[in-house]
């Protein structure tokens, strides 16, 4: 892949269906380069390959947006989804990015959108399941104002870190 150069070269969307196998790939590749290809984690979820089918059957719920740079080459992606155990309370969720494109603040534009999305919806606050391995992302995290929780509902049993966010 590429390298994506500055964030703001890239334009964000919601994902499609075409997107749909090339930002599965992400994810996956993005899982198994840190041990996490394993049961409990989101290698294993049954829509990883079908995202636009996923977050579109409740837009007024859900939504998934994608990075694609000038040339039309997906960069990653990220979404958010309801969790019900906590009323008001969206999950983002699936936040992958291929390797070119780390390290030039997709990530923290990704989440701003997300966040964004997520108040547009209605939402008073994002949690979050990640990885003690996925270290970059948990600096990113914690950088934007997540404050680490003890688990409410762990979707992913594998995952060992979990933050919440007020919106």
């Amino acid at each position: 892949m590429r390298d994506a150069g500055k964030a703001d070269d890239v334009t964000i969307r919601p994902i499609r269906a075409a997107d749909d196998e090339a930002m599965g790939t992400i994810a996956r590749q993005n899982l198994k380069a840190f041990g996490l290809d394993i049961p409990g984690t989101a290698y294993f979820d049954p829509e990883i390959m079908h995202l636009s089918e996923f977050y579109g059957a409740a837009p007024d719920c859900r939504s998934y947006f994608v990075a694609v740079d000038a040339g039309g080459v997906l960069l990653g992606g990220g979404g958010l989804a309801e969790f019900e155990p906590l009323e008001g309370t969206a999950e983002l969720q699936k936040l992958y990015l291929g390797d070119g494109a780390k390290g030039h603040g997709l990530g923290t534009r990704m989440v701003g959108l997300i966040e964004d999305r997520a108040r547009e919806l209605g939402y008073a606050r994002l949690y979050l399941e990640t990885h003690s391995a996925l270290k970059a992302a948990i600096h990113l995290y914690e950088k934007l104002g997540y404050e680490r929780i003890e688990p409410v509902s762990a979707n992913h049993a594998t995952m060992d870190h979990f933050y919440i966010k007020e919106l």
